[in-house]
């Protein structure tokens, strides 16, 4: 009888964490001046996101480009590091951790699916002994950051796309997958075991 290999996959914001890491990130890092101008001039915006009329990657990308255009890309990432060694781990919760170094205990491979930043993320994944990240990039151009993100925002059907890249058919392992928001809906929908905000406080709605 063939045993399917046993596959981890863990959304990071809402799931692991208490809060969006990318938010209290840019908020820690990003001069105050600066957040302030981009969060005014984007008050329309992050107005019509509210509503429903301006789509997510489009609103996550002009705040990104408006804290971070420019940066050099190695400075950035040291300074990421630094933050995800220093405060990150305030954000994560314990239940979430257990959960996660259980699988690790039983050989379970372990991959983190996510929309924050694969920058901030993999400084943490290693420290956790975790080597698949399938988070979101950002483009950078002749050392620098444009802003922009390289590639889809790792949201939604995205997970589920990057998953297939990293592990081929799908079929062929058996699927854990923890996830907190719509934006974990298509990963939880492809998974034998999907559990829904496991490691918030009794009384959460289902999806």
């Amino acid at each position: 009888m063939n045993v399917r290999a046993e596959v981890a996959v863990f959304d990071f914001d809402g799931t692991i964490t208490d809060g969006d890491s990318t938010t209290a990130f840019c908020v820690a890092t990003v001069p105050a001046p600066r957040l302030a101008a981009a969060l005014a001039a984007r008050g329309p915006m992050l107005a019509g996101y509210a509503l429903g009329l301006v789509p997510r990657t489009r609103l996550k990308e002009s705040l990104l480009t408006a804290f971070f255009r420019g940066a050099p890309e190695d400075e950035l990432r040291r300074r990421a590091a630094r933050w995800s060694a220093r405060d990150l781990p305030r954000l994560v919760r314990p239940a979430a951790m257990a959960r996660l170094r259980w699988h690790q205990s039983q050989g379970h491979r372990v991959v983190l699916a996510s929309a924050a930043l694969e920058l901030l993320l993999e400084p943490w994944a290693r420290a956790a002994g975790i080597r698949d990240v399938l988070a979101t990039r950002l483009e950078v151009r002749e050392g620098r950051l444009t802003g922009r993100l390289d590639g889809p925002n790792c949201w939604g059907e995205e997970k589920v796309v990057r998953l297939r890249a990293l592990l081929g058919d799908l079929g062929a392992f058996e699927l854990h997958a923890y996830g907190d928001s719509r934006g974990d809906r298509e990963l939880l929908a492809v998974s034998q075991h999907a559990v829904y905000r496991p490691f918030r406080e009794r009384g959460d709605a289902a999806p």
